[in-house]
């Protein structure tokens, strides 16, 4: 049954032109392949041909999740070139477009989750519209300039696929399993099968995220977004469909137990332990995941509503009892004024944001950061001395608009972890 939570609650942005070149094509290939299979129905195509439909499938699927995702969209492994290479060619396998116009898209859906009009394939537009609707829409995104793409930029395995992405799809996506299948008399059979069908079966297993994860599943982790952990879809996605998961988007894996179904993790993992082609993957807090799953049992059993005044400074050990209201623990901080943060900043060679008035030393997590560096270092307080007020006002540089929505939605974690990371109240000068 549906989950309500998930149905549209919220004004609708007006509708984008239509993108007729992709509805025309995405149309296409399902008349294609319905009209392939009927006229060369499954039971008399060789077994070897069935085989390579789920090979090229799935080939396509671990291109995705392995590649598009969970290394170049969110960088939870870092990954030498050969490895890039091949998994470039398996990405475009999907028939999702190229690396860097895949990526950017869903950077931009994870900064903003469930916006109707900042998502590009928001949960809350409805079923329909979060599986297939968004690809027949080609519209602005207004806050696309404030997504980090240097990284793509800089990676000439991205830059290649970007510039000849259709040859490569198509090439090794519909002709390469048409020659496969010649070597046993059946190209067309492995044109259709091993082709158009896999293309399609990769499409809507990658849909499925974007609209059943969202919609029906489990919330251990997080409840903040409509994303939801399920063990078909895990199935039928490489692991994708533990997607509550993400609300740790910068981990390798999609589920910390043994027990979560996700052989993309387990590739990952093997190619990191047993040879040079990932030379470093990144996984969450065990303080944080721990952290996370206790607040989800204490929301599934007292319900929002219960949640106590200051809950976000509560220390692990008040989550341990589900059955009474914790209480906040106290914390005292310092109150530093301007000059005391310049000698701090200029003295010490830290790095130093300012949010809501909070003094918050990001030294040692920038590089940790899930969204990139760079995002954090455009938000650096500058202790340069100015000779008018105005300018040294001007240079106080304050991240609370960007941390509180302008350039990222962040998580009950993420609030977390930067609190953690408080070391001063900084109050104004007094005149």
């Amino acid at each position: 049954m549906a989950n309500p939570e998930v149905k549209p609650i919220v004004p609708q942005p007006p509708a984008a032109p239509i993108w007729w070149s992709n509805a025309i094509f995405f149309v296409s290939m399902h008349i294609a392949a319905a009209l392939g299979v009927y006229k060369y129905p499954a039971w008399q195509v060789p077994r070897r041909t069935l085989v390579l439909c789920i090979v090229s499938w799935q080939l396509a699927s671990f291109g995705i999740t392995i590649g598009y995702h969970r290394l170049w969209s969110h960088k939870s492994f870092t990954a030498r070139r050969p490895l890039r290479m091949i998994l470039a060619i398996m990405g475009a396998l999907g028939f999702q477009g190229s690396i860097k116009w895949w990526c950017l898209r869903h950077r931009l859906h994870h900064r903003f989750t469930d916006d109707p009009v900042h998502d590009p394939y928001a949960a809350t537009r409805g079923l329909l519209y979060a599986h297939v609707g968004w690809i027949f829409r080609k519209p602005k995104y207004e806050r696309m300039s404030r997504i980090e793409k240097d990284d793509l930029e800089a990676d000439p395995v991205v830059q290649f696929q970007h510039k000849f992405y259709i040859p490569i799809a198509i090439f090794f996506g519909l002709v390469v399993p048409s020659l496969i299948a010649g070597l046993w008399s059946d190209a067309m059979g492995g044109f259709i099968y091993g082709g158009i069908l896999a293309r399609i079966l990769i499409w809507h297993c990658t849909f499925m995220i974007n609209s059943l994860a969202h919609w029906e599943g489990l919330q251990p982790y997080s409840d903040e977004v409509t994303a939801r952990g399920n063990l078909i879809l895990a199935l039928f996605t490489s692991g994708e469909g533990n997607h509550n998961y993400h609300a740790f988007p910068h981990d390798f894996r999609n589920g910390p137990c043994p027990q979560d179904w996700d052989p993309s993790k387990w590739i990952i993992w093997v190619l990191h332990k047993f040879t040079p082609l990932v030379t470093r993957v990144r996984q969450a807090r065990d303080e944080d995941v721990t952290r996370a799953r206790k607040w989800m049992a204490y929301i599934h059993a007292q319900g929002k509503d219960h949640l106590p005044y200051g809950w976000e400074d509560l220390d692990e050990d008040a989550l341990d009892t589900i059955d009474e209201i914790p209480v906040p623990r106290a914390q005292s901080f310092e109150e530093w004024d301007r000059a005391r943060l310049n000698t701090y900043v200029q003295n010490e060679r830290r790095l130093i944001v300012l949010i809501d008035s909070w003094v918050v030393d990001i030294t040692n997590y920038i590089k940790e950061h899930p969204g990139g560096s760079a995002i954090l270092r455009n938000h650096l307080y500058s202790a340069k001395s100015q000779a008018t007020e105005n300018t040294d006002k001007a240079l106080l540089k304050d991240a609370t608009w960007a941390f509180n929505g302008g350039m990222n939605n962040h998580t009950r974690t993420a609030r977390a972890r930067m609190r953690s990371l408080r070391i001063a109240r900084l109050i104004e000068d007094s005149e």
